[in-house]
């Protein structure tokens, strides 16, 4: 069987104020994601400001995931950097401090093709006895993982599995179908608002930012397709499409990651779960009349009351 499947939340990293790492607020995060059923976790990604962090920052980050977390699901970490050694570096430390598995993305700056990239995870692969997992991200790394790159991985041992955030739903379902035989090869989708179809193609889980916001609504959504209750499911997709559209809000006057990362923080901070929705330099903030906004679509999706 794969080693990871279901709902994977890429996991929200709060940031006090003066932009340090807000731990009080990161561990009621990650109390929430478990409350909310989840079958694991996913530190330092994309939605985790990984890039801001620094190598110390980044390491009490994962250590605090760890001790909060002390076994109950598998934490996936990511060890995501420009260049081939700093990603072994990054994959070492998360070995030592006890990791289940390490996320990697194609290089970034660096201008590197297809042939580079093969080898860059195979680098990694030869020098950490961990565990890794493509991350598929271009709109961030500049260069897509082809099918037949991913599907080459795979069959090596490379890689046990795909996360798939590159929006290439139909490159997922080949991957899906040239790995239909290899049942320790896992694909998960990062598409928050294509999940029952993915799922119904074969993904074998979701890695869904808006999991912050709502846990429960992409585990009742898993466990519909699982019981076959495509019906359901659907229902439950939409009414998550209806909550995604909190990404919007500011966009224009803020960047794509910061309107989507922005607003999950904005949204958890009006919950209840974290303090403040900071975001990491040079990224804007949601404002107040943003938040409004963002309540509302709260209220509507049945996550505040009215």
């Amino acid at each position: 069987m794969p080693l990871f499947t279901g709902v994977v939340p890429p996991v929200v990293t709060p940031l006090n104020p003066d932009f340090t790492v807000d731990y009080a607020s990161f561990t009621r995060v990650l109390e929430h994601l478990l409350a909310g059923g989840v079958h694991g976790l996913f530190v330092l990604g994309s939605t985790s400001e990984v890039v801001f962090h620094d190598l110390a920052t980044r390491r009490k980050i994962v250590e605090h995931a760890l001790n909060v977390v002390n076994g109950r699901v598998p934490v996936l970490v990511g060890v995501i950097d420009p260049t081939t050694d700093r990603v072994i570096a990054h994959a070492r430390e998360a070995k030592d401090l006890g990791a289940d598995a390490a996320v990697v993305t194609a290089p970034f700056y660096t201008r590197t093709n297809q042939a580079e990239t093969l080898d860059h995870f195979r680098y990694v692969r030869d020098a950490v006895d961990l565990p890794l997992i493509a991350y598929d991200i271009p709109v961030c790394v500049g260069l897509k993982l082809e099918r037949a790159t991913t599907v080459a991985l795979a069959r090596e041992g490379t890689i046990v599995g795909l996360k798939d955030s590159s929006g290439d739903d139909g490159n997922l379902r080949y991957v899906l179908a040239d790995m239909k035989e290899d049942k320790t090869f896992f694909g998960m989708t990062g598409s928050e608002i294509v999940v029952d179809s993915c799922l119904a193609m074969g993904a074998h889980g979701v890695v869904p930012g808006l999991a912050n916001v709502d846990p429960l609504g992409y585990v009742r959504l898993w466990n519909f397709m699982k019981a076959g209750d495509h019906a359901a499911a659907r229902a439950e997709q939409e009414r998550l499409c209806a909550l995604f559209e909190i990404v919007w809000v500011s966009l224009g006057r803020t960047s794509a990651g910061s309107a989507g990362v922005g607003a999950f923080k904005t949204a958890m901070r009006s919950l209840g779960i974290i303090a403040s929705n900071t975001m990491a330099r040079p990224q804007r903030a949601l404002n107040e009349s943003e938040t409004s906004r963002i309540d509302a679509i709260l209220s509507a999706t049945g996550l505040m009351a009215k």
